[in-house]
């Protein structure tokens, strides 16, 4: 018998793939990038098998390339996700994703006492990671929070 392999996801000309995405976090990342509003085809796979995690999710943007700073608020969501940029159907870089040194407008404060509450003002976190953990800290109340009880905007 011939091994056979089948792409899951077509294939794009020119563009980005996110791959690695936990799954369950493909949708986050549509939503947060605004990735369905670019007017680009947007090929989306949830609960792909992967060799290294088991299961993934993957998206790829035809005609369209995140810029660094892009590509590293994606590590908010998916820390070991990569960006790859595409030309004519190859990979031509290679992004592993590198913690952004503060967000701006992404998530609100769980503090419900905080200033960015009741202001209008945009939310502002300092990112850092502790003992492993992503955890950002909110510029206004100064209060830490573990990334996963912030919730996005």
């Amino acid at each position: 018998m011939m091994n056979q392999t089948k792409l899951s996801v077509e294939a794009i000309k020119d563009g980005t793939v996110i791959d690695h995405i936990p799954v369950g976090q493909g949708l986050t990342i549509l939503r947060q990038f605004r990735l369905l509003h670019s007017g680009n085809a947007v090929t989306v796979g949830f609960n792909l098998s992967s060799h290294s995690s088991g299961s993934k999710d993957i998206i790829k943007i035809s005609g369209q390339f995140l810029d660094d700073a892009a590509a590293n608020r994606l590590a908010l969501f998916a820390p070991q996700a990569t960006v790859n940029d595409i030309e004519n159907f190859c990979v031509v870089r290679k992004r592993t994703l590198s913690l952004p040194e503060s967000i701006t407008e992404v998530f609100r404060c769980p503090n419900s006492n905080c200033a960015s509450h009741d202001e209008p003002v945009q939310s502002h976190f300092l990112v850092r990671v502790s003992h492993g953990e992503t955890r950002l800290r909110c510029h206004y109340c100064e209060k830490t929070f573990a990334r996963e009880l912030v919730v996005e905007t």
